[in-house]
């Protein structure tokens, strides 16, 4: 049996099993139609492309108190085997399109109990499995606006085998992690378990009052692009702000995070700036992004690869990515099904900020990007799970998991 075969096959068997079980269980799914036209491209030309994305079933399952298994399945493996047209977008070889994400984007069993500690409440926790590791903010996918930031792998650590280990007194939660650096290469690709253990992270939570979340993050990954491990180490650090709340009938939140990662040893540093906001009232809902995101330019084998696996000498410049992205949409739903047409578009520009014989002007023909995306998304009891947080950070009684109620 192939590997694809046999993960669908697990799949097939999982979700009846889900379906079965004892306990609290929500079963919910999602996709995104996009229609999109954008410039500049590698190809020096306008393109326009129809994708089906994020097509994901979702299945959480409680059996126990204080116990949640996760299974999220993405089926980008064959809906975006050639990625999606997004602005600056980069990661996993591919270059200006997001790279399909992996069959498997979240595996994991989390716990968490309370503990005596006085009035102040205390809680620990432990999670495992395959799926996000705690650095950084929540996964795009969780979050208004349809196009994935450029700072994607620089603001997150994901698809990787991670266990983790959590504690919480009153509003601060502390987190920490041992995972494997390396990312994936394919859609049906596992984690390399001979590699797990040989990168950190550690993540610090503070919710100081109702409706405001901060969180910093450090991690050291090791040969995040060559998979035998033999590439260059990333240091990354994060720092985060997370405001939610309402106004009269208006319920408003928003992102603002700062992200560095460098590699060999400092020689190479990418930084990242990004703020959104958004507020939805009734079945209207308007978010705006601002991001300012350098990225490695690298040796491509095509327009839209790059030379994998990475090794030191293929990074031929740096650019900086500034883009302004806003997004209206109208949500309609019958039951726990819902659709929510939506236009989304994007300004910005392209510099080169380093040294190196990469040219954006050659590359791309220009050096203003303009991007516009007319779309639906589709969902079926729609939770607003947001990826990463899971363990203490999901508990009930949590400010977190209030976030994420709000974020419905």
């Amino acid at each position: 049996m192939t590997k694809p075969a046999l993960q669908l096959a697990i799949m097939g068997l999982a979700v009846p099993a889900a379906l079965s079980a004892q306990g609290g269980l929500q079963l919910e799914a999602r996709a995104l139609l996009l229609g999109t036209v954008m410039r500049p491209t590698p190809l020096r030309t306008t393109l326009r492309e129809f994708r089906l994305v994020q097509p994901v079933v979702m299945v959480s399952i409680e059996p126990l108190a204080g116990l949640v298994g996760r299974l999220t399945f993405n089926a980008e493996a064959w809906t975006l085997a050639k990625g999606e047209l997004t602005a600056g977008a980069w990661g996993e070889g591919f270059v200006d399109r997001r790279h399909p994400h992996t069959a498997w984007h979240e595996l994991l069993i989390s716990g968490s109990t309370a503990i005596p500690c006085g009035r102040v409440g205390c809680r620990v926790g432990l999670f495992a499995g395959k799926g996000f590791v705690p650095f950084g903010s929540d996964d795009p996918m969780s979050r208004p606006i349809a196009a994935y930031p450029v700072n994607h792998h620089l603001a997150q650590i994901l698809e990787r085998a991670v266990v983790a280990g959590q504690a919480s007194i009153g509003p601060v939660a502390i987190e920490a992690s041992l995972f494997n650096g390396d990312e994936p290469e394919r859609p049906w690709q596992w984690p390399k378990i001979s590699r797990f253990a040989d990168s950190w992270s550690g993540r610090v939570t503070v919710n100081p009052f109702r409706g405001l979340e901060l969180s910093a993050s450090v991690a050291r990954v090791a040969s995040p692009e060559a998979r035998v491990g033999t590439g260059p180490t990333q240091q990354k650090i994060h720092f985060a702000v997370r405001p939610q709340g309402t106004l009269g009938r208006t319920t408003l939140g928003g992102l603002a995070e700062w992200a560095r990662t460098t590699e060999v040893d400092g020689v190479f540093r990418f930084h990242s700036l990004l703020a959104e906001g958004w507020a939805a009232r009734g079945d209207h809902r308007v978010a705006i992004r601002f991001e300012r995101t350098e990225r490695p330019e690298e040796e491509r084998v095509t327009e839209f690869r790059e030379v994998r696996p990475r090794i030191d000498n293929s990074l031929l410049g740096v650019t900086r990515w500034t883009l302004l992205t806003a997004n209206y949409g109208y949500r309609g739903a019958a039951g726990r099904f819902s659709v929510e047409p939506f236009v989304e578009g994007t300004i910005g520009s392209i510099a080169e900020i380093a040294g190196g014989i990469f040219e954006v002007a050659s590359t791309y023909g220009g050096t203003t990007v303009k991007r516009v995306t007319l779309g639906m998304k589709l969902a079926w009891r729609d939770s607003g799970h947001r990826m990463g947080r899971y363990g203490i950070l999901g508990h009930p009684g949590s400010q977190q998991h209030q976030h994420q109620k709000d974020d419905r």
